[in-house]
């Protein structure tokens, strides 16, 4: 256990643990204070919000008593499977750009270019020409290579003009929200059979493209999951492999770490710029796509008034999973989690669902202070292993009046006979 503890990534995976645990006792003090000063909720609405925000996915309703009940509840595991999916995906696209040095806050943008092409190529495909498995193929596909072309913006500008990519960044996710806007507005895909759906585009359904259950559906009955999250979680073992074990991984994070001494080393820097940023836009847009092509979603086209907050969640699971792409699997169930959670205190308690948004950015928080955290962790190690040591014994002190010797200086020193003249 103490070789394990000594180990860094122990204590990256602790640093993260902690944020999440002060997050979550933020998070229960704020349910506290607000049922105690609302008088519509009592110390036990309280209580019940509190265990809600520890165990609210395991939570099945009330009884007839109106008690909370609680155990396995495949509705809101399978929810939360199915809202992970796209988080996984845009935390995998933030991770992978911070790998390589570059601050991918464009993901938003790349997830509507990845939402505009798939939906119009899932709608726009006739399946009584095209199979639907061959269509919902090539709009995934579709939705991958959108947000690359528009991932690989902000990389052209940082690679050839050394523009700040956070700066092209936003400039091209609201030049995105505009774009999709304005193509859905004059479009033939805006949803007129249901006169409700106004400003909707329809679902893929409506031209028989959907992602397959895989089975799913039977597993957590009434949920919304299907077989995405497998592709998401494929995708993310892949990205781990890449960066990791390939060669042009190496040259990606070598680039990240220093580009010019990358450059100097033979690597091509303004190469791999481009190709993180593309790389980290596929990845947003193949999130679009799994999330959009689930079948039973139904997309808001006046994108103007808004970004889309799965993009920049992202951003907070990729500091919680510290970047490891294996990690960001667990990030994004568990930011999913507490949008469950958010839900389930709207629908059982007289709370709100924005809690869990105080309780996501105090996460958030001190997840950016992670390196201050492994400090603090590292600095008690140092104490315990100080403390563990015993003190080394006083060297004996010299004794007070030792004689000195005597030394006595001779009468004369022989006078050397000199040989060879001068020049000896």
């Amino acid at each position: 256990m103490k070789n394990l503890y000594e180990k860094e990534g122990t204590k990256k995976v602790l640093a993260s643990l902690i944020s999440i645990l002060a997050g979550l006792l933020v998070g229960a003090i704020l349910v506290l204070v607000v049922g105690l000063l609302n008088s519509k909720i009592s110390l036990k609405g309280a209580w019940d919000g509190i265990r809600l925000v520890f165990f609210g996915i395991f939570s099945t309703g009330r009884s007839s008593t109106g008690a909370l009940t609680w155990g396995f509840n495949p509705a809101n595991v399978g929810n939360m499977l199915f809202r992970a999916m796209p988080l996984i995906m845009t935390g995998l696209s933030v991770a992978v750009a911070f790998k390589t040095g570059l601050f991918n806050i464009g993901a938003p943008g790349q997830y509507l270019m990845g939402t505009m092409a798939t939906l119009m190529i899932a709608l726009g495909i006739p399946t009584t020409v095209v199979p639907a498995a061959v269509v919902w193929i090539l709009a995934l596909l579709g939705g991958m290579l959108a947000g690359a072309l528009w991932g690989a913006i902000p990389g052209l500008v940082k690679a050839y003009l050394n523009i700040n990519e956070v700066l092209a960044c936003i400039m091209t996710n609201w030049i995105a929200a505009n774009l999709v806007t304005w193509m859905f507005d004059i479009s033939n895909f805006k949803n007129v059979a249901e006169g409700t759906k106004t400003g909707y585009v329809y679902k893929t359904t409506f031209n028989g493209v959907a992602t397959p259950k895989l089975g799913l559906d039977k597993i957590f009955p009434g949920s919304q999951v299907n077989g995405g999250i497998l592709i998401a979680i494929v995708l993310a073992v892949a990205m781990y492999i890449l960066m990791n074990k390939t060669t042009l991984g190496y040259q990606l994070k070598a680039c990240g770490a220093n580009r010019h001494a990358a450059r100097y080393a033979g690597i091509k820097d303004k190469r791999n710029i481009v190709l993180s940023m593309a790389i980290a836009g596929a990845l947003a847009g193949t999130g679009a796509a799994l999330y959009w092509l689930s079948g039973n979603t139904e997309f808001y086209w006046s994108t103007y008034q808004s970004l889309p907050g799965v993009g920049f969640n992202g951003i907070p699971v990729a500091l919680l999973a510290l970047n490891n792409p294996i990690a960001v699997i667990f990030a994004g169930i568990f930011m999913a989690m507490l949008n469950i959670v958010g839900l389930q205190l709207t629908n059982l308690t007289a709370y709100n669902e924005y809690i869990t948004d105080v309780i996501i950015s105090v996460i958030v928080y001190l997840a950016a202070f992670s390196l201050v955290i492994r400090m603090w962790l590292t600095g008690r190690k140092k104490k315990a292993v100080a403390a563990a040591v015993p003190a080394a014994p006083a060297q004996a002190a010299p004794p007070e009046s030792a004689p000195e010797p005597e030394v006595t200086p001779p009468d004369s020193v022989p006078e050397l006979e000199k040989e060879g003249g001068e020049e000896a």
